[in-house]
């Protein structure tokens, strides 16, 4: 995917403005994958086993998604910035938070009904 419009270095400040949120996302992901392996390890409580591994599947493939998303989310606005363009949209915080309530329901649910 040549582009051939021509490159410019940004102001170092944006790349690394960049790059911290990069590795946000990337903190992000992890935590996500932590907390999936944490549902299924110690939601033993949980008499049904699919909802246990329900929850911890939807946060490992949010932080799956978390981490490639970073990763194109980064290198795209790497592209923009060097060809003075505006940085593209993302609807990366959406999944994120969409995740992130569907997890928190369960969790109200398990409070609730455990």
């Amino acid at each position: 995917m040549a582009d051939e419009s021509p490159s410019t270095e940004p102001d170092y400040r944006f790349t690394l403005a960049n790059e911290r949120t990069f590795l946000a996302y990337l903190r992000t992901a992890l935590a996500l994958d932590a907390a999936g392996l944490a549902a299924v390890q110690f939601l033993t409580s949980l008499h049904e086993e699919w909802a246990r591994r329900l929850v911890g599947a939807v946060l490992a493939v949010a932080g799956v998604i978390a981490a490639v998303g970073a990763y194109l989310r980064w290198r795209q606005n790497v592209a923009a910035m060097r060809q003075s363009r505006a940085l593209p949209a993302t609807i990366m915080p959406l999944g994120l938070a969409v995740a992130v309530v569907l997890v928190s329901a369960a969790a109200v649910y398990l409070v609730v009904a455990g």
